[in-house]
């Protein structure tokens, strides 16, 4: 049986302890969902994170962003910067399409609000996107408000990883990306709480990959040969030696009470996570971090709110336990992925999941370190 998940193969990433399902969700309040566009023109999808009950719009989260490297076409952005709020669900999905999901948020908070006798003037969707386009055909521009209407009725605690949702039509690291998440406990004081991040990978290229410290990139180049050699007909998509190209869209999801500046503290160290898994964040990839904390949720307008901070000290468990997740949730949105066939266009395409060279590469690349 093939492994699902990066501890099936007995590596740990980092030494904090996960949550019940390891995955952003078991951040108190926090659920995503998916909805899969599979077709022969079509691998796509959306993936919504609803990040905790309730109208986010009458009573937004505190929010932040981080920009690794900026080609990418994310919406809402702009005003969570200035703001440090987050008043809609956060929807990932293929480039084309995030101007549609834009909209349908916007009618997903107009007929919530209207639902509830509020008056919704203005509201600021958050949309991340990374380009599927080497499996789908982008420009068919397929997902709307029904698809975000499945999603949120499909949002659940142990949701799907892998080839899923948004993450149905991506590639990382040459092979095949899509979905993945983590989580971790923090013991702070006489309290305990959670990070989570869910991810949609779609960087990188095969030969930088790097499993718990190991090369197993390498191996799987050398895996990719040998096969070649034995069967010149069998095709395979598998990226080798490119830049470091693509995008990945990182949401980091957690209950401890920090502000806008700690939690922007808190993202820029996911970029320590995606650059143990090989990323040497290239020219042509976005890759985007948005955050958000359930504490301090903010209600009504009104004079004053009291609120509740972390000590700036007490942020490296945090610190760490972003880093840790990232890593481990790449890992597991390329490990519980499938190989997938598709179109783009002009051409079908296959590519292959790091499900079929492994452990072997792991092996492999085990071997080549130690001598």
């Amino acid at each position: 049986m093939n492994p699902t998940r990066i501890r099936d193969l007995r590596i740990s990433v980092g030494r904090l302890p996960t949550g019940k399902y390891n995955k952003i969700t078991d951040v108190p309040g926090v659920r995503v969902g998916h909805a899969t566009l599979d077709t022969d023109r079509q691998k796509t999808g959306i993936t919504v994170v609803l990040p905790a009950e309730g109208n986010l719009f009458t009573h937004p989260l505190t929010a932040a962003c981080h920009v690794i490297n900026g080609y990418g076409k994310s919406a809402g952005l702009m005003q969570m910067q200035e703001l440090g709020t987050l008043e809609s669900p956060i929807v990932l999905t293929g480039t084309l399409n995030v101007g549609k999901m834009h909209d349908a948020l916007v009618s997903y908070t107009v007929e919530r609000c209207a639902a509830e006798g509020k008056l919704c003037r203005s509201v600021n969707p958050v949309v991340g996107e990374t380009n599927d386009g080497t499996l789908s055909v982008g420009s068919d521009r397929p997902a709307d408000k029904t698809h975000l209407d499945a999603a949120i009725a499909a949002a659940c605690t142990d949701f799907a990883e892998g080839d899923v949702g948004a993450g149905k039509g991506t590639v990382c690291m040459g092979l095949k990306g899509g979905i993945g998440s983590a989580s971790r406990v923090m013991e702070l004081g006489e309290r305990r709480f959670t990070l989570g991040v869910l991810v949609q990978t779609n960087f990188g290229c095969v030969e930088n990959l790097r499993i718990d410290g190991l090369p197993v990139g390498e191996a799987v180049v050398d895996m990719l040969r040998e096969e070649a050699a034995r069967d010149a007909r069998r095709k395979t998509d598998a990226i080798t030696e490119q830049d470091d190209i693509g995008s990945i869209m990182i949401v980091v999801g957690t209950d401890l009470p920090v502000s806008e500046l700690q939690l922007t503290r808190i993202l820029r160290r996911a970029t320590v996570g995606l650059a143990r898994t090989g990323s040497y964040i290239g020219h042509g990839s976005g890759d985007v971090v948005i955050g958000f904390t359930t504490a301090n949720r903010r209600g009504e307008d009104g004079t004053f709110r009291t609120v509740e901070l972390l000590c700036d000290g007490q942020l490296e468990t945090a610190f760490t336990a972003v880093a840790e997740c990232v890593e481990e949730a790449i890992y597991n949105s390329m490990i519980a992925a499938d190989t997938v066939t598709g179109f783009n266009g002009r051409d079908t395409v296959t590519v292959r999941a790091l499900n079929e060279f492994l452990p072997e590469a792991l092996e492999r690349a085990r071997a080549k370190v130690g001598g």
